[in-house]
């Protein structure tokens, strides 16, 4: 019998890898959060001391020539990371971004991100919104059927 999480689309598995890989170094992490209009990243990870990080996972060359938005997600974090699996071409990534090498199952740090840290008034903004968007996700496990649109 194959394992589940080889079903699922790739971009699913690095980020899973990545979360867990996350988790041992006491990072917590929500997967496809928004940090304003018009963006979307694949993983915020916040850190033991508010550090605020974002992975982006791609799949494959076409997967990174296709995003035209990453550059702006660097504004809204302290580390901005590539996710790639080992087939994934990394020359063609910027060397002033973080690199982790990840499968379904874990990752690893390559590269460090350079650290640009968040102005106390963005990093209080990303906080809240992490906070948010992990206890809406928490909610929607627990109760399903429940609708925001009743408010």
């Amino acid at each position: 019998m194959s394992d589940p999480i080889e079903l699922v689309a790739p971009g699913f598995r690095l980020a899973r890898g990545v979360a867990r890989h996350l988790r041992t170094l006491d990072y917590v992490s929500v997967p496809e959060l928004v940090p304003c209009a018009g963006l979307r990243v694949d993983v915020m990870a916040l850190g033991p001391k508010g550090e605020v990080w974002i992975v982006e996972c791609k799949s494959g060359r076409a997967d990174f020539q296709s995003d035209r938005k990453w550059q702006n997600y660097r504004e809204w974090c302290d580390r901005f990371f590539w996710a790639v699996d080992t087939d994934f071409p990394v020359d063609l990534l910027p060397e002033d971004t973080g690199l982790m090498l990840a499968d379904a199952y874990d990752a690893e740090i390559v590269r460090m991100a350079p650290e640009h840290k968040l102005a106390p008034a963005r990093r209080k903004s990303m906080l809240q919104c992490f906070a948010r968007h992990a206890a809406q996700r928490l909610q929607g496990l627990r109760d399903p059927d429940f609708s925001l649109s009743r408010f």
